[in-house]
Order: structure tokens, then C-alpha cells, then sequence
């Protein structure tokens, strides 16, 4: 049935394995996705959005490399959020809520567009390895398909369990069977394998809802978008969230529920997502809150089905009714389905190296949840790195990493093989130490040129960056090079109570102020006038902002920058002995046995190794 040999072999057709599968095709990989549900294809398991705080920001940094996520996030988005604006361009974060059916099928729609890709529906039971190096997979059916290299992103479906009450039973997610044999098979090749837990919230009937007794939460007014590509465009017409609030009624009649709960009776051993709690554990932690947010969210353009975001329970579906039904808003609730818990095997990520393919086993690649991640948008960045890996070991080219100063997507790899996760991982923004550095409005500076490189970015998309990135330097030395007088400057300044000036200034001067925004700079006719000859347009105006008036911390967060990649080009041996460096301390050497740094940087990042075992290595290596 299979007679050829694929070069990337795609196990799961989730956020991870759809990037994965198309990363491999379009580099020119003869790539097979094989999943148990084509019609399941990069399915909004939990909540229909993408983005968010530094999720956002990944999509994006997806999107520069040649990614499918930002394309699809635009053309089934049903509103545009743009998060933290009242924070430094750092912070901003951008967010759509989505059309899950139209989001599934738009990401079908370009995978059945991409060359050199096939796909198979049937469950993978276990991998083929010869000698340490895989060779191919084998299905359920017994189906044999070689494949040169592999990479698993099986979601939450490795012996998935599935808890509502004191109910559980075998499932990857609501309505669909759990995965196995892949699990033992991989403990048997001495990979360390454990359990995690997550959660999702009841779905209701939106007509059973009273919106008028919640708050509405439109989109921004302005939208924008998450592709750097022309080819989508920014809604013009988006539907409101609704927000409500649970209260001490709420949380009194979930608690009669909590000795049938699977987190409290025993059931549910596995850890669960910090950042994301279910309400009965936020109930039970946060005891003195008599109150916590829901977030009403519709499906769809047209379906009146409804996500009821920050409700993720496990309770018994009897307690979860009752006790939604008290929510105001929510009195005459209709249930489509209860909320439920989930729990599935992972693999610690320090057995990974930083280009996703496993220490232990030959061209086996792991995307997604099965390293330990939560959420969409740090799978899909995983899966677009290890399809890329897989595609360029195939090709013997050499293999592909992003450093912490040059991507979200190289904080999330660094810190899930250097540090390892025991709960569920997420990204913050508070995780990259070079934010400043990694926003979301110059994602395609910072990564188109390597995608480019890739053969994943397109020349049309290299183009379109280097004319935004021309356009604004060109703009920010008008700021610096044009001056502008007293007579002129005064008035605007005056108007937003910021201090006049005595004598002709430079225009970058003042437009650094704070306060002063393009709104104010355009008040000043060389401004308008340079807009209008330039035809500039908002990416390139906003880029400008952000440049002339965070120059300084730029700058500074770039030389910090340098500093500490010199530290990444000093690189450790493979497979260095640490055990001869006694004057060590014995868990430092421990670490770094297990998880065979590649740099001294890396090392420096483990937990457990000090400055001091660092400066041990350093004058061995001098030696």
C-alpha cells in the first residue's frame, strides 16, 4: 500500500503536526500526515482563539517563517484584539477570536494545497528503529509506512482519560478515541515518561442566554491582523464577547460537588495547568475571592454555540449546571456538552536536543504536548521547527535553531529542554529576558530573512519586509535629520501639557517625549506632507513609533544581548565527561550529564548549576 519512502512522516494532525507537515512539504520534503481524524484536522480542542500575551506574538514570529497559523488565525477570525496597548510596544499582544469550524477547514484547505504532501487516516500504534535511528511507523492495522524521519505530536491522545465526576473513560478529547501502544514502546527505548491534566469548560446554548444582564466586550475599533502577507485583510465587521461574573452562590453549590471532584478524591494524580485552573481549584486556592471573571466567547460567525472561558471543570455535569444556572445571565442555560478533565502522557523535554529531534533515538522528532506545552500557539511554533529539523537532517543541510534574544520560539525550545517542565507550560512575556528586543511588530525583521532562507518564506514575502523595513528607517532619520520651530511645535506641545521649546529642535527630540504621539507629530506639516509623498501605511508608521521612542532601551537590551551570545559560540564537547570535574558540586554534574548542554550558555540556564560550577567548566575547557 505504502511502497515509497517519505522523507518526514507527521504522526497528529493538530496545531503541531499541521505546521509540521506543511513546514517539511513546502521545503521540499516528501511528507505523510497521518492522523485518526482527517476530518479533526487542527481542531480548537478548548477555547476558539489565537494569540493572546506572548502567545500572540509566537503566532506571529510563525507567520514571518513561512507558517500557515497567522494566515488562518486572519481568515477565520471573528474579532481582533490587540492586548496590554496601555503598556510599552513590548507588552502589546495580539488576539483573535476565531470560527472553529472555519478554522479547522481553512487550515484542510491549505494542506491540501501544499506539494509534495499526503495524507493517511488510521492510528499510529508504534514506531519502527533500527539500531537507535527510526525508520518508519506502523498502524493499527498493522501498516508498515518507512519514513526517514518522524515527528510526534499526539496531543493530549497518549492513553488519554477523560474525568466528568466520578466517570472517566479512555479518549484523547470529547468524542474521540485515546491513542496507545506509543507510550510503552518509547518507555521500552528508555525514554522517562509522565502525566499531565488538562481541562475545558462547558459549551451552552447562546439562545438560552440573557446578554443584556452581562458586559459586552467588542473588538478593538481599528483592527489589525496577524499575517505579514497582503493576501488577508482586517475584519471589517466582528462579534462581542460578553463577560459575566460567578459569585458566593456559585461557589457554595460547586463546593457540594467536591467529594465526587476527580482533583479531590484521588482520582486525577497529574499536575495541571498553573495558568489556567479549573474553578474548583481556583475556588478552593483563592478562598477569599468571592467572585472570578467568565468570558462568554461565540464559536462562530453563525453558530450559537458559546465557550464559557475561566468555567473549566471536571465536576459532576449535575453540579456544573446547577451551578452555571446561578451565574447571572445564565439562569435559563442549555448544556451542548460539560465541561471535562483530561489526563496524557508526556515526555520530559530535557530529552530533546534544541532542534526537537530526541537524544536517544535517530531523526525522531517531538512537537507539542507531548513535551509538556499548553495551548495552540506554543505546539504549532514546536511543530514548525521540528518539520523544518526533520526536513533538513533528510536533506543532510544544517539544522535550524533560534536563540532567546531572537525569538519567543527560541525562549519556549530553551526553556523546555535546558529547564525541563513538570506542569503544563506556557509563555508569558515575562519569560524572554530580551522582550524589548522580540515584539510582535517586528517578527518579520527579525525571522522573515531566515525563512527566506529556509525556502519556507516566499521572495514576495522577503520583499514586502524589506520595503516596510526601508520605509521606516527611512522615516525615523526624517524624525532625526528634520527641525522644527518654536512657532510651530508650541501649540501642539502646549495642548498635551508638555514643555515648550525655546528654539528650533529636532523633530525625533520631541516626538520621543511620552506623551507625544503621531496623531500630535502630524499636526506639523513636513509630517503629513512626508506621509502622503511616501504613501506610508500603519505597519510602517507604528514601526517608526516604536523606534524613535524606545531607541534607548533597544539599544540597550541589544548590547545585552552580545554579551551573553558570546557565551552560546563557547560550545561543550558532545557527550563531555562531567564526572571528571570534581571541584563540581555533585548536582550540577548530575544535570548537566542528563541534559548535555550544547553551549556554556545553556549550561548556565539549568537549575542547579552555579556561577561557580560554570566557572569550573570554563577553566577545564580552557585546558
Amino acid at each position: 500500500m505504502f511502497n515509497e519512502v517519505y522523507d518526514v512522516i507527521v504522526v497528529g494532525a493538530g496545531h503541531a503536526g499541521s505546521e509540521a507537515a506543511a513546514a517539511a512539504a513546502n521545503m521540499g520534503s516528501k511528507t505523510l500526515l497521518i492522523t485518526m481524524n482527517l476530518q479533526n484536522i487542527a481542531q480548537m480542542s478548548c477555547n476558539p482563539a489565537m494569540g493572546g500575551i506572548a502567545k500572540g506574538q509566537i503566532v506571529r514570529e510563525i507567520d514571518a517563517l513561512g507558517g500557515y497559523s497567522g494566515i488562518v488565525s486572519d481568515t477565520s477570525a471573528i474579532q481582533f484584539k490587540m492586548l496590554n496597548k496601555s503598556k510599552g510596544p513590548a507588552m502589546w499582544s495580539p488576539r483573535v477570536q476565531s470560527d472553529r469550524m472555519r478554522f479547522a477547514e481553512d487550515w484542510r484547505m491549505l494542506l491540501e494545497k501544499t506539494e509534495n504532501l499526503d495524507f493517511y487516516q488510521e492510528m499510529v500504534s508504534g514506531l519502527l528503529v533500527e539500531n537507535h535511528k527510526v525508520v518508519g511507523v506502523k498502524t493499527s492495522l498493522g501498516i508498515e509506512v518507512k519514513g526517514k524521519s518522524v515527528v510526534l505530536t499526539n496531543g493530549t491522545f497518549l492513553n488519554g482519560l477523560i474525568h466528568i465526576g466520578d466517570k472517566n473513560f479512555g479518549g484523547g478529547r470529547a468524542g474521540e478515541r485515546a491513542a496507545t501502544g506509543i507510550t510503552e514502546q518509547l518507555v521500552n527505548l528508555g525514554f522517562e515518561s509522565g502525566r499531565m491534566k488538562t481541562g475545558t469548560p462547558p459549551r451552552v446554548d447562546g439562545r438560552s442566554l440573557d446578554f443584556s444582564k452581562m458586559i459586552e466586550q467588542p473588538g478593538d475599533a481599528d483592527p489589525q491582523k496577524f499575517s505579514y502577507l497582503d493576501i488577508t485583510k482586517p475584519l471589517t465587521e466582528q462579534r462581542s464577547c460578553h463577560m459575566s461574573y460567578t459569585s458566593e452562590l456559585v461557589h457554595d453549590l460547586l463546593r457540594e460537588g467536591f467529594d465526587r471532584s476527580p482533583m479531590f478524591n484521588g482520582r486525577i494524580k497529574s499536575v495541571g495547568p498553573r495558568y489556567c485552573p479549573s474553578i474548583e481549584d481556583k475556588i478552593n486556592r483563592f478562598a477569599d475571592k468571592d467572585r472570578h471573571q467568565l468570558f462568554v466567547e461565540p464559536e462562530g460567525w453563525n453558530t450559537c454555540e458559546y465557550y464559557i472561558n475561566g468555567f473549566s471543570t471536571s465536576l459532576p455535569e449535575d453540579v456544573q449546571f446547577k451551578a452555571l444556572r446561578s451565574v447571572v445571565g445564565f439562569e435559563n442555560v442549555k448544556f451542548f456538552r460539560p465541561g471535562y478533565a483530561i489526563e496524557y502522557d508526556y515526555f520530559p523535554p530535557t530529552q530533546l536536543k534544541h532542534t526537537l529531534e530526541t537524544k536517544l533515538v535517530d531523526g525522531l522528532y517531538f512537537a507539542g504536548q507531548i513535551n509538556g506545552t499548553t495551548g495552540y500557539e506554543e505546539a504549532a511554533s514546536q511543530g514548525l521547527m521540528a518539520g523544518i529539523n526533520a526536513s533538513l537532517k533528510v536533506q543532510e543541510k544544517e539544522v535550524f535553531t533560534l536563540q532567546r534574544d531572537e525569538a519567543y520560539i527560541g525562549v519556549l525550545i530553551d526553556d523546555l529542554i535546558t529547564k525541563g517542565t513538570e506542569e503544563p507550560y506556557r509563555m508569558f512575556t515575562s519569560r524572554a529576558e530580551y522582550r524589548t528586543l522580540l515584539r510582535q511588530d517586528n517578527a518579520d525583521f527579525r525571522l522573515t530573512p531566515k525563512g527566506y532562507e529556509l525556502g519556507l518564506a516566499s521572495e514576495k514575502r522577503l520583499k514586502r519586509m524589506e520595503e516596510k523595513q526601508s520605509k521606516s528607517e527611512a522615516f525615523v532619520e526624517f524624525f532625526r535629520n528634520t527641525s522644527v520651530t518654536p512657532e510651530e511645535a508650541n501649540p501642539v506641545l502646549e495642548a498635551k501639557k508638555s514643555a515648550t521649546v525655546k528654539q528650533q529642535d529636532k523633530m525625533f527630540k520631541l516626538y520621543a517625549r511620552p506623551n507625544i504621539t503621531i496623531d500630535d507629530v502630524r499636526k506639523f506639516e513636513a509630517v503629513s506632507q512626508y506621509i502622503d509623498e511616501q504613501n506610508l501605511d500603519t505597519e510602517v508608521i507604528e514601526q517608526t513609533e516604536i523606534q524613535v521612542k524606545y531607541a534607548g532601551y533597544i539599544e540597550k537590551e541589544k548590547n545585552n544581548a552580545d554579551k551573553l551570545n558570546r557565551l552560546e559560540n563557547l560550545k561543550i564537547p558532545t557527550d563531555f565527561d562531567y564526572s571528571k570535574l570534581k571541584s563540581m558540586s555533585i548536582e550540577a554534574r548530575q544535570k548537566l550529564t542528563k541534559i548535555q548542554p550544547v553551549t556554556i550558555s545553556q549550561a548556565s540556564r539549568i537549575s542547579g548549576v552555579n556561577p561557580n560550577d560554570i566557572s569550573v567548566l570554563l577553566v577545564y575547557l580552557g585546558r
